[in-house]
């Protein structure tokens, strides 16, 4: 059975580094999984607590059964003025408390130019919201412009990293598949 990884950019920029970083790690594993990127940060409404019901926004609806229907996720994201961008927090808001994410395999990769705090704020993020993310699932790229260029990973270190970031989720995956 394919694996089926959805990839969320917390850039809402179409040229952002971590747009192309999702892209490379695409082509890296298109024989071993289907990697398709989340493309409608941007259009999910404000978080709203009175909306969170049984009939939320369409768009909250498909975003929640993409997140359903994968067997895991990737997020790549820049720290925007020393944290997490808006729009990637207002779509994990919007997962809370219908728990798409529940033990889910999760690869967090923050690619910025610092990043740690948006990094430290995300993991907390996610460990709250219960996604399946050890530490071997995690990967912070600071200073990523010199590290990603012209579409590749021109950083030996870098590569090897992702390439353990990603082994990782997919081990996750497979655990989780042979759960019953």
């Amino acid at each position: 059975m394919a694996i089926n990884i959805l990839a969320i950019s917390g850039s809402t920029r179409l040229q952002s580094t971590n747009h192309t970083l999702i892209n490379i790690i695409a082509a890296m594993y298109a024989g071993k999984a289907e990697i398709t990127q989340f493309d409608g940060l941007s259009q999910l409404p404000h978080f709203n607590p009175d909306d969170d019901n049984d009939t939320p926004p369409p768009t909250v609806t498909a975003f929640r059964d993409r997140l359903r229907l994968a067997d895991g996720i990737l997020i790549c994201t820049p720290e925007y003025a020393m944290g997490v961008p808006g729009s990637l927090k207002n779509a994990l808001d919007w997962i809370v408390s219908s728990m798409e994410m529940s033990q889910k395999p999760v690869a967090l990769i923050t690619a910025s130019s610092m990043g740690e705090l948006a990094h430290q704020s995300l993991t907390g993020t996610l460990r709250v919201i219960e996604a399946d993310l050890p530490d071997t699932s995690r990967l912070l790229i600071p200073f990523v412009k010199a590290k990603v260029r012209d579409g590749a990973i021109v950083d030996a270190p870098t590569l090897e990293s992702v390439k353990s970031v990603m082994e990782s989720l997919l081990q996750g995956i497979a655990a989780s598949r042979s759960k019953p």
